[in-house]
């Protein structure tokens, strides 16, 4: 079994999507997760498109909506494990106010970001991680907007896992990503992706002379202090920190909830009846 599917992508040749796509696959086969246990939720843009390219059960929806639909999935069916997926400007920009609050209920998924620091599918504008001063296609005189520090917010709102990837380190995504799934609650992964066509700035030499893993440069970082790891987080210029930058132990959501805690799994309680005879009480 493969979680790769032969097809072209609808991606721009060289694409950080490609080499996502297949460490992707290579990771979800070393984890060896049953392709009927696995649904992938995604939303709109350029990776929100991963799903089409992938040999899994998956929900494409609306822009910036995969969170609540991810959440559903799992609340009705705990046994699957749920990915949801999808761009900077998908997930933290039309989706941020599901990102916050997901943060907070503490649903037992992992959310994978592909952050090329751009709109990819709409032409080129910036994103809420694109740099101040960047021009772009639509701020010509630069970006003027703070940019958002998706892993600074994730740590403040508690995220039981947060973490950085690269997608020119395919082994060092494998680790993480395979480490986020494994992880009990709200996992969030920001993962450096060029966009070749729309960013000329975030290159993939951009991110390779500068990334480097937290762990490697200091074996004794301990994830677990939130401070020390709130404080790593704010690291961006020169260097950039990637790895699990934070990780806590806390209860999900699907074990606080007076109902589901007892283990009772709505999708597993279906009786038949009749559709027209229920309608019958609304005319």
């Amino acid at each position: 079994m493969t979680f790769f599917r032969e097809v072209d992508p609808a991606w721009c040749p060289g694409c950080g999507n490609f080499p996502l796509r297949k460490a992707l696959a290579d990771t979800l086969d070393s984890l060896e997760i049953p392709r009927e246990l696995l649904v992938m939720v995604t939303g709109i843009g350029q990776a929100a498109k991963m799903p089409h390219y992938l040999e899994l059960n998956f929900f494409n929806g609306l822009h910036g909506r995969s969170l609540p639909v991810a959440f559903a999935v799992k609340a009705v069916n705990p046994e699957l494990t749920v990915v949801a997926e999808s761009g900077d400007g998908d997930m933290y920009g039309e989706g941020g106010n599901h990102f916050i609050h997901g943060i907070r209920r503490n649903i037992d998924m992992t959310v994978l970001i592909h952050d090329n620091q751009i709109y990819g599918l709409t032409k080129g504008q910036g994103s809420p991680t694109t740099q101040r001063g960047q021009i772009t296609s639509s701020q010509l005189q630069g970006v003027i907007n703070e940019p958002l520090n998706p892993l600074a917010l994730a740590i403040t709102m508690d995220a039981p896992f947060v973490a950085r990837t690269f997608i020119g380190d395919s082994e060092h995504f494998r680790k993480i990503v395979s480490a986020a799934i494994a992880h009990r609650g709200f996992s969030v992964v920001d993962i450096m992706q060029p966009c070749v066509t729309f960013n000329k700035v975030n290159t993939f030499k951009y991110y390779k002379d500068r990334l480097y893993d937290v762990k490697d440069a200091d074996p004794g970082y301990d994830p677990r202090d939130k401070v020390r790891a709130f404080e790593k987080s704010l690291e961006w210029g020169d260097k950039i920190p990637m790895g699990v930058i934070y990780e806590k132990d806390k209860p999900s959501y699907l074990e606080l909830h007076p109902v589901l805690k007892k283990g009772i799994v709505p999708s597993k309680d279906r009786t038949a009846f009749e559709t027209d005879r229920e309608l019958e009480a609304f005319r």
